[in-house]
């Protein structure tokens, strides 16, 4: 098929483009496998279209609060202890760490995220009797009973005053933990509380067969397998087949390796979403 619809048709499509069923692709369905698995990680990982934008609520739960409370002593709960030691004065002396475990697990298709929304309470942008539903209560029950430049010098001052008294949530996350660290005061999380996640889910190919027709994944799959073929007949180079044909494995190689670079910079190029410029 020219527009491949699975991963099946995505490895034909790509043998064909190496010449198959007229030349033998001398590569092995286990390597082929492994090297699919290696483009789709790439095409997740660079690709803007390899990723969504989505949002995901989780709910705590007392669990969660628990191991965010713990102190050890007393309340070991959530405490991991990391011991380093040292030998002073010919006396090895021990010194340990603890670590809170204030951390909730996020499934493996999230490979980044950008934040948390709050979730805290304030007297100020949440509520019946927030300054912002007294303000619309009170001063535009009626049409055209206060200018629009007042309403909006209002709303900054108020959104002023909620970022200073109510500041971002801060987390850490790194995709090979699929943990995501939330450093705040776990006294004040109420139990059944939301957290929503800001963050980018790869885009399952099981799901979104699409996926298999990208041209950037066909271009790349198929030098991958070309460089793959190259380099499992380099060992037979300057062999002689019958009708003095002579196989020239390090020529498929290199061949490969430039298509590869020349892909890989489009994908700088072209489909890579550009760093964020530093500022200051």
């Amino acid at each position: 098929m020219a527009q491949p619809a699975s991963r099946i048709d995505l490895v034909n499509y790509c043998k064909r483009q190496l010449g198959a069923p007229v030349l033998e692709i001398n590569v092995a369905d286990e390597q082929i496998d492994d090297l699919v698995d290696d483009a789709l990680q790439y095409f997740h990982e660079r690709h803007f279209d390899g990723v969504v934008q989505t949002y995901l609520k989780y709910k705590i739960t007392q669990e969660d609060i628990d191991r965010g409370q713990g102190r050890g002593g007393t309340n070991p709960i959530g405490i991991v202890t990391t011991t380093a030691s040292t030998t002073i004065d010919s006396a090895t002396v021990s010194f340990p760490y603890e670590e809170n475990s204030n951390y909730i697990q996020v499934p493996p298709a999230v490979i980044g995220i950008n934040k948390i929304f709050r979730f805290d309470s304030s007297t100020i942008s949440n509520g019946m009797f927030s300054l912002k539903y007294q303000l619309f209560l009170n001063d535009l029950y009626f049409f055209n009973s206060m200018e629009m430049l007042s309403y909006a010098m209002t709303k900054t001052y108020l959104s002023d005053i909620d970022f200073l008294l109510n500041t971002e949530k801060q987390i850490r996350f790194n995709q090979r933990q699929d943990r995501l660290y939330l450093d705040v005061d776990w006294g004040n999380v109420s139990l059944g509380e939301y957290i929503v996640l800001d963050c980018w889910r790869l885009l399952d190919p099981n799901d979104f067969a699409r996926v298999y027709n990208d041209s950037f994944l066909k271009r790349y799959l198929t030098a991958l397998i070309k460089r793959q073929w190259g380099q499992n007949l380099i060992k037979f180079q300057g062999v002689k087949l019958p009708g003095g044909i002579e196989l020239n494995g390090r020529q498929i190689y290199d061949d490969a390796e430039r298509e590869l670079d020349k892909i890989k910079e489009v994908m700088s190029n072209t489909y890579e979403l550009p760093p964020l410029d530093m500022i200051g």
